[in-house]
């Protein structure tokens, strides 16, 4: 990887706000820095934006709505489709540029824009899929018409781990149902996102139907989106205080919402399961993203009698793990996103480790430039241990032996977290009593990755609210009527 092409591709990524279709800079010609983690470098400027530049965005949405609510499904199937045709002419691109704002290895970079894309492609073909129904009231005196349509303008609020997926995760739904859309990336990882509305452009889409802005003062700029009166959907993707915070906000105008929040997913392995295709479970489910997922294994609950062999296993995996910069040859593990995130990953190790857990690989941050934490296995992780209780985001792999059934479910369920979990058994009936006993949105039965497009990803108490992807997907983003009309006959 040349410095000249990261350097070629950063300066062709738009640095201003893209609102009503146009390219404008920030009020008061705000802006603001983004940073390589690996180096804490320097990557580039772009528009900062203010609540006068929020209001705009929505602004815009608002004043496109009406016609693109009107425009046919198959037209705004077709906007969609290009564009994720063009995002696979510059599917090398995108991996690069995630690659460099949020660090994760190029070949995970890659397998983001695979599975990003998909989102542009399955919402472009379930676009034409919406109906209703009509027939008689069950007195035979009308005819019930059900129909769905548009919500409205909504405002989008995404991540910085996987910048490009998160965003066709909300977008492509909105589109596809009629709605119009102000977008707010992550701070830290904006430039993806920028990027993506720039080939939604290129694709036809009409001004003012997708509005980018970029802030460092995300709640400055959002509360009063949220609270406007014209705005009728929010979907959110982060942490679980900062998501209540935001439905409190919602409550004025009874918005509808969508609410991908925190996880503590448990990582249940039964005496019976196959160790490996179990361990290689375990290394998708943690180390994936650098750990820095919300469906990331946090607890890996280990039945005693294998829980020795199955450390020695991850142990020996982890120990051929390289971690460097995304973009140098054979690195598996990048840098955590900033130096917040490398102390919080430090203190959860350390409360362990004092509780008396014990580290057989790994256990502390890397010194240098970037925000690195080198990848750890913790054993004998004890009750109480914060690193339980908390969602770790890192590469932090954390063993708790267990005895019998009843008490892995017990310690699986034992969180106000309830997004995903993972279950490694060769027994059909156990794993089906654990579909049916397990307290999470979604499961993965002897697989370490669970999300696809064509799946409806969302979690129980407080993991969030709502559905994104799959035929529910596209539904978040609309509302229903019903109509009685007199009995022709």
């Amino acid at each position: 990887m040349t410095a000249k092409r990261e350097t070629e591709l950063l300066a062709s990524v738009p640095e201003r706000l893209f609102i009503g279709g146009e390219w404008r800079a920030a009020s008061g010609s705000r802006t603001l820095k983004v940073y390589d983690p690996s180096n804490r470098g320097f990557v580039k400027q772009i528009a900062d934006a203010s609540p006068e530049d929020g209001k705009a965005a929505l602004d815009a949405a608002v004043e496109a709505f009406p016609s693109w609510a009107a425009t046919s499904a198959r037209e705004r199937a077709e906007v969609l489709r290009r564009t994720f045709d063009l995002l696979q002419e510059r599917k090398e691109d995108f991996a690069l540029l995630m690659t460099i704002e949020m660090g994760k290895p190029l070949a995970e970079a890659r397998g983001e824009v695979a599975y990003g894309g998909e989102f542009l492609r399955w919402f472009s073909e379930e676009a034409v899929r919406v109906q209703g129904r009509y027939g008689a009231n069950p007195e035979g005196t009308g005819r019930m018409i059900v129909s769905q349509h548009p919500v409205g303008p909504c405002y989008l609020i995404t991540p910085w781990n996987f910048p490009l997926a998160m965003a066709t995760r909300k977008i492509a739904p909105a589109l596809a149902a009629g709605c119009t859309v102000v977008i707010k990336p992550a701070e830290l990882t904006p430039l993806t996102t920028l990027s993506l509305v720039e080939l939604l452009e290129q694709a036809g889409l009409p001004a003012g139907v997708v509005n980018v802005i970029t802030t460092s003062t995300s709640g400055k700029v959002s509360e009063p989106i949220i609270r406007d009166p014209r705005l009728r959907k929010l979907s959110f993707t982060g942490s679980t205080p900062v998501g209540q915070r935001l439905l409190e906000q919602a409550s004025q105008g009874v918005l509808r919402t969508s609410m991908e929040l925190g996880g503590n997913a448990p990582f249940i392995v039964f005496n019976d399961a196959d160790l490996d295709k179990t361990v290689d479970g375990a290394m998708m489910a943690k180390f994936r993203n650098i750990g820095q997922a919300c469906t990331a294994a946090n607890r890996f609950i280990v039945q005693r009698s294998v829980v020795d062999e199955f450390a020695r296993r991850v142990t020996e995996r982890v120990r051929g793990l390289k971690l460097g910069r995304g973009t140098d040859e054979g690195v598996t593990i990048g840098p955590l996103i900033n130096q917040d995130a490398v102390d919080k990953t430090t203190a959860l190790v350390d409360d362990a480790v004092g509780r008396g857990a014990s580290v057989t690989i790994g256990g502390s941050a890397r010194g240098g430039a970037g925000t690195f934490y080198e990848p750890t296995v913790l054993t004998e992780v004890r009750p109480g241990s914060e690193i339980l209780r908390e969602e770790i985001f890192g590469p932090v792999l954390a063993i708790v032996p267990f005895d019998n059934e009843d008490d892995a479910v017990r310690i699986a369920n034992d969180t106000e977290y309830g997004l995903v979990s993972y279950v490694f058994t060769e027994s059909l009936s156990r794993g089906q009593r654990m579909i049916e006993r397990l307290e999470t949105g979604m499961m993965g039965l002897n697989v370490g990755v669970v999300s696809n497009a064509a799946a409806p990803f969302g979690g129980w108490k407080m993991s969030g609210l709502g559905r994104e992807g799959g035929a529910e997907g596209i539904h978040e983003y609309l509302q229903t009527k019903y109509t009685l009309t007199p009995n022709p006959f």
